[in-house]
């Protein structure tokens, strides 16, 4: 949706916070411990958090952070102020589902808080000292457990399997005939006679007589 780093399915609702004077990073932790949560766990979570009572545990923006022995031994501290600005959102999400007719109980699908605009500030009496403010906004989007006003889901019907049974026809199988190539023998060429050959092939051939005289 439109002004929001979370794609928003339907039935869902939520709120955003705009230029929150905060830390940025310590609102990104708070969002963080709530963020998959139910709401009415989330709603007394940042209660406390807010009065001081209990920490947060840092996951990311721990760098040279004590440990908290309510934590485990694991990084944590006490964002009070962060804490009451995602509060507000969360109740703000929370009546906003509410006019939607969404139910009373949400899960919280997306809590997060991005760094905002920077304001440059000049020190006091002309000094040359410079800061920066730095603001911050949060967004939370939550999903109604129950069933919207008016709305009626009916339940997937089960695919039924349907068994068709499939003919298969055996047809006889088909010899191919192999087209051989036609093998032609080259004619054998008779050699070529002469005339004079031919006409000695005619010739009767006479036996030899000797010469020997008749006798009378």
């Amino acid at each position: 949706m439109k002004g929001y780093s979370f794609d928003i399915p339907e039935n869902c609702a939520k709120a955003r916070l705009e230029g929150v004077n905060a830390s940025y990073k310590e609102l990104a932790e708070v969002c963080g411990r709530i963020r998959n949560k139910k709401t009415d766990w989330a709603v007394d979570f940042l209660q406390q958090v807010a009065e001081g009572e209990i920490p947060v545990l840092f996951k990311r923006h721990n760098k040279n952070m004590g440990h908290r022995h309510e934590l485990g031994g694991q990084k944590g501290r006490y964002p009070q102020k962060a804490a009451k600005f995602v509060l507000k959102t969360l109740q703000s999400a929370i009546a906003n589902g509410k006019t939607l007719g969404l139910g009373d109980i949400y899960t919280i699908l997306s809590a997060s808080a991005n760094k905002k605009e920077i304001y440059p500030r000049m020190a006091s009496k002309g000094r040359q000292a410079r800061s920066f403010l730095e603001t911050a906004r949060i967004e939370i989007v939550l999903k109604g457990d129950e069933i919207p006003k008016g709305v009626s889901v009916t339940p997937p019907k089960k695919s039924e399997a349907k068994s068709v049974e499939v003919k298969t026809e055996t047809k006889p199988a088909v010899e191919k005939k192999e087209d051989k190539p036609e093998v032609t023998t080259p004619k054998k060429e008779e050699p070529k006679q002469h005339k004079h050959e031919s006409e000695k092939k005619v010739e009767k051939k006479v036996p030899h007589q000797h010469a020997e005289y008749n006798k009378g």
